[in-house]
């Protein structure tokens, strides 16, 4: 167990992270680290930064260079975070310090700073961070840990009484504790305009988040354009222009959420949650009986025509080529037998199987089939609980989504890492589901971990996401809903499992909101209180 490294050197006169409600607001208040590095240590003694003068550079020694679009776009967008707020309203910086820090030089170690890659869920993201004259000094093995690190020290930064822009001597050394640390978003039961979708990766880039999971497509539309099969979006969509996401659609997402080293997972759900798909596709679905008579209504995918088998090989294949992550989602959940059951051409596959009345064993037989379809492309795949649990073959290096309530979590995520497979987390933290008063604390102490288990299989969770479904949600409402309320759950997956007092969560979450309502993130209020710069509106 790594013990939580935190050495703050507070003065009386500084007024560090922990004043307490109710108090005069003071100059470092602004000052509020999220999430919690693992190692941090801070002093009084101030600098000064002008925007006239102070710069983000490449080190001299580092692999990268101007070269290195990612980091020269990222020195761009954190040097507007600390001082654009000020420009744009003409506060006063030649007052105060006269210490002054000159620039910031990130240094990649690395031979391949990976500036033209992908992250991955090996990513190194661990940094080193000195602030200190006569440079601030920010090392990462790669371009990942140093965005990681830009993000520490945007947030370090402060207003003096005189509207000076000032940070601390600081000494940061930080990493995550999980290496998925994800946010899911429902693009299918209300389209999701791009520029929604952009500026939560850009919120998720503020809380240290590194996986889109894009839940694309689902029963109600089918946003996503496919080139190969254009009639599942033409018929499928809400509207087959106005609300589909294009090729450049979708490589304009990967593309701003690797600039932020953030991956794209795309989920495609079946068998189950397909009721779009068959808008597009003829004979896809399973048609559903009445008696002996076709009700005119359809079910899940048909798991027993080899066309099913042949449309999902051609399909996965453009998927695979589209969405550059090792992994696509393949969902697998919630599967509704009835119509199986009333289809008298599945009843005879299910005799000539020997599968008897088992549906389960039907539902195993299409993933199985599909998996192999998946494996051909070289991507690894998730899939929701139910396939873990209705015990499909499934490759050692599947990941296993836990969601459901019952049964609960902790001895779902023990099967699960028991039986060899990396798990990941959302049970708790399904954003969805919301209540009067501050649930996002019961959302900070949900934690991955807390099943009984022996060492190797906590090693076995790689992480977990924050889920936010979209029966209620759309462009309107989904940002305030997501945050900071997401930002707990950023904290449990990148923080030292120490990190629990939620009065200290409280305190730096409501800065760290006032922080994204800054940067043109509208965050909702924790509860009562204000920001000294409060959210323009729309």
């Amino acid at each position: 167990m790594r013990a939580l490294t935190l050495l703050l050197t507070i003065t009386v006169c500084n007024g560090w992270l922990f004043d307490h409600f109710g108090e005069r607001y003071r100059e470092t208040d602004d000052v509020s680290l999220w999430p919690l590095p693992q190692k941090y240590q801070t002093t009084p003694t101030a600098f000064k930064l002008s925007a006239s003068s102070f710069q983000i550079v490449h080190a001299k020694d580092s692999s990268a260079g101007p070269s290195c679009s990612l980091l020269q776009n990222a020195f761009r967008r954190y040097f507007s975070y600390m001082f654009d707020y000020v420009k744009k309203h003409g506060m006063n910086q030649d007052k105060g310090l006269d210490s002054e820090l000159s620039e910031l030089q990130v240094q990649i170690t690395s031979t391949d700073p990976e500036c033209d890659g992908y992250p991955s869920l090996k990513t190194d993201e661990s940094y080193q961070l000195l602030v200190d004259q006569p440079a601030a000094v920010l090392k990462a093995a790669n371009v990942w840990g140093a965005l990681r690190g830009l993000e520490t020290f945007s947030q370090l930064v402060y207003e003096d009484n005189y509207g000076a822009i000032t940070i601390n001597k600081t000494d940061v050394s930080d990493f995550p504790r999980f290496a998925h640390r994800g946010i899911l978003l429902d693009s299918s039961r209300h389209f999701l305009p791009l520029k929604v979708i952009l500026a939560n990766l850009e919120a998720m880039a503020m809380n240290k988040f590194n996986v889109f999971h894009w839940h694309i497509v689902d029963d109600h539309s089918f946003p996503f354009l496919s080139r190969t099969f254009p009639d599942l979006s033409q018929r499928g969509a809400y509207h087959p222009y106005t609300h589909v996401y294009t090729p450049a659609d979708v490589k304009m997402v990967i593309e701003f959420a690797r600039m932020r080293g953030i991956r794209v997972i795309a989920e495609f759900d079946t068998p189950g949650h397909t009721q779009s798909w068959g808008k597009g596709q003829a004979g896809l679905l399973t048609s559903c009986y009445s008696g002996s008579t076709p009700s005119g209504s359809f079910g899940p995918v048909n798991p027993i025509l080899n066309s099913t088998y042949d449309f999902m090989a051609r399909f996965f294949k453009e998927v695979s080529t589209v969405f550059p992550d090792a992994y696509i989602h393949l969902g697998g959940d919630e599967v509704d037998f009835s119509c199986w059951r009333s289809n008298p051409d599945i009843q005879k596959f299910m005799e000539q199987q020997g599968f008897g009345q088992d549906y389960s064993k039907l539902e195993s037989y299409y993933i199985q089939r599909l998996l192999d379809i998946v494996k051909a492309t070289n991507k690894g795949y998730m899939v929701w609980q139910e396939v873990f649990d209705n015990g499909v073959k499934l490759k050692a290096d599947t990941q296993i989504h836990v969601w459901k309530e019952k049964p609960d979590y902790n001895s779902e995520m023990a099967q699960i890492t028991a039986a060899g497979f990396h798990a990941l987390l959302s049970s708790p933290w399904y954003l969805n589901r919301i209540s009067y008063g501050q649930d996002w604390q019961g959302v900070y102490k949900a934690d991955p971990q807390s099943f009984n288990g022996t060492a190797e299989q906590k090693k076995l969770v790689i992480g977990g996401e924050a889920c936010l479904w979209g029966e209620y949600v759309d462009a309107t409402n989904l940002t305030p809903r997501l945050w900071p309320r997401a930002s707990a759950v950023a904290e449990r997956l990148w923080s030292d499992e120490n990190v629990k007092d939620v009065n200290n969560a409280y305190t730096r979450l409501v800065k760290h909101r006032c922080r994204m309502l800054r940067r043109g993130i509208p965050a909702e209020p924790l509860f009562v209180g204000y920001c000294p710069h409060e959210y323009d509106g729309l």
